[in-house]
């Protein structure tokens, strides 16, 4: 563990147990990623610009994996008597 400038704590790997306001936050962030790759897909569905319709597939794809990997550090991290559900 490090402190950064702000005097916070960072963590090179994140850590085997989580605080409840963290599971609450990290579920925000799979719900903001989920959200954002479903309007991506739909707005690029409905556009009729080429150039426009591949920068929007590509800001879905990348919110895609943003969400598969804080699904992969979640699951990677979680013991079967360990586990939170969100």
């Amino acid at each position: 563990m490090q402190h950064n400038q702000t005097g916070g704590q960072s963590y090179q790997t994140p850590p085997q147990m989580i605080t409840t306001k963290d599971a609450l936050y990290l579920n925000d962030m799979l719900s903001w990623n989920l959200l954002a790759m479903k309007k991506s897909h739909f707005l690029a569905e409905h556009c009729q610009d080429a150039e426009l319709k591949a920068e929007l597939d590509k800001c879905g794809q990348m919110h895609q994996r943003h969400y598969e990997q804080i699904l992969t550090h979640l699951n990677a991290n979680q013991s079967p008597q360990n586990q939170t559900y969100m």
